[in-house]
């Protein structure tokens, strides 16, 4: 396995998306970081010049740093499959293939994630007026965040290596995370004892924390980690099992 790891390793230090897809990640936030601050300097009434609003851009994008995981991903599950067959064909399990993929490229985005934190927390803390807990309850609100980026990013690469259309995994990415609270709302809402089930779901659950951390009421929430877990589970066991049977031809 290791040696197939620092096969792909390479394979993704070389992929220019890999490095177009962070530049652009780190501009942006750099950018919003800038525009905001020399908005507030041109109009003192200008109220989004602040920490939090600053912070809260990232804590109510979820679904688009799911998004932003899924291109991580696709660098390594892409169009790739006649590398894929050739593993196969010297010997490679597919049970390596598949857990030395997602390893290697959730390692790099997790890494990507945190610079970027780093990055905001330190673009907030130096651009923007002090507001007094605001940079704790945007960790906090981070952590939540964790679970639901992380089931994200494991249901784009079960899809990708069992070679789902994009257009579809992309499709279902968000409606889970951003219409499914909506719709089981609607679906439980005269069905007691699952009326509250919405709650679970996890465009819920980002919309909650976002709001939380607007009111500077968030707090680490369990439910957060169960509801990740739970789909994490589910699709890491479909994926692994189907792409171990599943023809690659």
């Amino acid at each position: 396995m290791m040696n197939y790891l620092k096969s792909e390793n390479y394979r993704l230090l070389r992929k220019k998306s890999f490095y177009f897809t962070t530049a652009i990640c780190f501009i942006l936030i750099t950018a919003a970081a800038f525009i905001l601050y020399y908005s507030g300097k041109a109009d003192s009434n200008f109220p989004y010049a602040t920490r939090s609003f600053f912070y809260s851009n990232v804590i109510g994008m979820g679904t688009q740093i799911i998004i932003v995981a899924y291109l991580y991903n696709a660098t390594l599950t892409g169009k790739d499959l006649s590398l894929t067959k050739q593993a196969v064909s010297f010997g490679i399990s597919r049970s390596t293939i598949f857990w030395s993929k997602l390893i290697l490229t959730f390692s790099y985005f997790l890494l990507v994630c945190i610079a970027g934190l780093l990055l905001m927390i330190g673009l907030g803390e130096s651009l923007f007026t002090h507001q007094q807990g605001v940079t704790s309850k945007f960790l906090i609100a981070s952590f939540n965040m964790v679970p639901m980026v992380l089931s994200g990013f494991l249901l784009t690469h079960s899809f990708k290596m069992l070679k789902v259309p994009d257009i579809y995994n992309v499709i279902l990415l968000i409606f889970i995370y951003f219409f499914s609270g909506d719709l089981l709302r609607l679906l439980f809402r005269q069905i007691s004892g699952l009326d509250e089930f919405y709650k679970f779901a996890p465009s819920t659950q980002l919309t909650d924390n976002l709001m939380s951390f607007m009111d500077q009421s968030v707090q680490v929430d369990y439910r957060y980690w169960i509801t990740g877990a739970v789909i994490g589970v589910i699709v890491l066991f479909i994926g692994a099992a189907k792409f171990t049977k599943q023809d690659i031809d």
